[in-house]
């Protein structure tokens, strides 16, 4: 989904600061030709294969989806690539990638590890922060209202009617989800709609806007003469800033230039304060502000 905001900048005004920087990136010709199979597959309007979005499982790295893509059957990579060409054909490595779906799997694999390498990995700290945020976020809606109110707040296109989700889809399908559950991704590169698998068979999955994305590539320090630095300190100052959404000790460490040391120290004693409050995400520990310290950002921003 990155390569359609890098092939639409208007449409993703959003991601400028990223865009900048990614399309320096893939002008570094080893970059280029590594990644043109990817690129190829992506054309903007051109649905993803199935095979090529994995439903999410928790806590599985990068390294072990992209294993999962190479273990591709052909025969499943040949159906997943027809059924993106309903209103666009495939464009010439999609019907390479057809003819010889074994031989030429590998090079699409090896061009997401590159992307990812190179344009994604630089930022996914900063993403990550914003993608857990959202999943502790509808955990605790979902949780508290149950799928009624989960599905007709995540999305405005979604709604929930008995036991199904109705959703304004554009392609008119219809799954019988048949016990397997549905694995529902936050991304940071859909921008208007709820994007749905292409075909029944396949694991069933959504992908939908992450809240607050406009936060993303927003600066971290603290604004200068900030009241609140005075009180507190200004370490402990600039990670109040940031804990608006749920991060880790790490993330902030590389938000703010400080060290893993000195912001568990801060965080400590923000804790011990009642100001932040943590909880466990999978293999990370996530921190946030609770109401007092939102209480006295408020107060310092004047609001």
């Amino acid at each position: 989904m990155s390569m359609w905001a890098l092939a639409s900048p208007v449409r993703y005004a959003v991601h400028l600061p990223w865009i900048d920087r990614a399309r320096v990136t893939l002008r570094r010709p080893e970059v280029a030709t590594r990644v043109r199979p990817l690129t190829e597959l992506t054309w903007r309007g051109c649905p993803l294969p199935d095979f090529l979005t994995p439903a999410a499982r928790p806590n599985v790295e990068m390294a072990e989806q992209l294993d999962q893509i190479a273990a591709t059957s052909p025969a499943v990579v040949i159906q997943d690539l027809l059924s993106t060409t309903a209103r666009r054909p495939l464009s010439p490595f999609g019907q390479a990638l057809l003819a010889d779906p074994r031989g030429l799997l590998p090079q699409l694999v090896d061009a997401l590890r590159v992307w990812y390498d190179e344009a994604i990995a630089p930022d996914w700290p900063r993403m990550r922060a914003l993608l857990d945020a959202d999943v502790a976020y509808r955990a605790a809606q979902l949780a508290e209202g149950g799928a009624g109110r989960f599905f007709e707040q995540l999305h405005p296109s979604l709604r929930w009617h008995g036991d199904r989700v109705i959703s304004d889809d554009p392609f008119g399908r219809d799954f019988d989800l048949r016990g397997r559950g549905l694995a529902l991704n936050p991304t940071v590169f859909t921008e208007r709609r709820v994007l749905w698998n292409l075909l029944e068979d396949s694991l069933p999955a959504g992908a939908y806007p992450v809240r607050a994305v406009g936060t993303l590539w927003e600066g971290t320090a603290p604004p200068p003469g900030d009241p609140l630095a005075r009180v507190v300190g200004p370490g402990r100052a600039a990670l109040l800033h940031l804990l608006d959404a749920a991060t880790t000790t790490t993330d902030l460490a590389r938000l703010t230039g400080m060290s893993a040391g000195g912001v568990s120290q801060h965080l400590g004693a923000l804790h011990a304060a009642g100001l932040v409050s943590r909880s466990r995400q999978g293999r990370h520990v996530l921190y946030r502000n609770t109401e007092a310290a939102a209480v006295l950002l408020r107060a310092s921003r004047g609001g």
